[in-house]
């Protein structure tokens, strides 16, 4: 069993980022019960605990489950790295952010299959289908990631198992009723975590009104940031709003 990190969780919060390159080391079951007992401690609505967590890991289904899942994972990666012009621009510079995400991207899908866990977040409907029922889920995901992280492993959230849906559930039984909202490549990471960047706090915080500045909404000395998502005061689209 791994030993927890000494990682307060306000540094989890902050340094836990997306893993996708992975060791070539199982996660002993030991670790893996609790990393899942601590994201069975989420909430969810009205407390139903209706999210549910299938792991694949070596088993004859699991491989199966596996093996579509990567083909998947490299044609949803072929069609945004396409459709996101990760070949052009600063993607034509070996060291720069894009061309560094767009190799490990291509890492992460290739070596799919010899991901030591997979795990699929679920949620057995007792609703018809709407848009907030990911909050019963979500919350659940992100104590996985927490717990993982605390555990010295790392994981990613993803949704291109949409693109092969019939067949997963085929393979694996998950009946008609039960809805998969992500799945989480878990390992051993190959690199490490460390502070993640993101957009300003005066870019996300508003107080009082819409865009109106909360002045006392600053980042901590020392923050990163990152360029990616759109600034403060970008107009929604129209059809959005509606």
């Amino acid at each position: 069993m791994s030993e927890p990190e000494e990682l307060g969780l306000l540094e989890g919060l902050a340094t836990t980022r997306a893993i996708r390159r992975y060791l070539p080391e199982p996660i002993p079951e030991e670790d893996l019960n609790t990393i899942l007992w601590h994201a069975g401690r989420a909430p969810s609505g009205s407390n139903r605990q209706k999210f549910r967590f299938l792991v694949l890991r070596d088993g004859p289904k699991a491989r199966a489950a596996k093996s579509l899942l990567g083909e998947s994972f490299r044609a949803g990666w072929n069609e945004k790295r396409s459709n996101d012009g990760y070949d052009a621009g600063s993607g034509e510079a070996g060291d720069s952010p894009k061309a560094r995400m767009a190799r490990t991207m291509q890492h992460f899908v290739d070596h799919f299959e010899d991901t030591p866990v997979v795990v699929l977040a679920c949620l057995i409907r007792y609703r018809p289908e709407n848009y907030a029922e990911g909050s019963s889920v979500f919350p659940a995901v992100q104590n996985l990631m927490l717990a993982a992280r605390a555990l010295g492993y790392g994981g990613v959230i993803t949704g291109w198992h949409t693109n092969v849906e019939p067949e997963l559930r085929e393979i694996l039984n998950i009946p008609k009723e039960v809805a998969i909202h992500a799945t989480i490549p878990m390992g051993k990471p190959a690199g490490r975590h460390g502070p993640v960047r993101r957009r300003p706090l005066q870019e996300i915080v508003y107080e009082d009104q819409w865009e109106q500045e909360a002045p006392w909404a600053t980042d901590p000395d020392g923050t990163t940031f990152t360029s990616a998502g759109p600034p403060k005061g970008t107009p929604v689209e129209p059809s959005i709003r509606k």
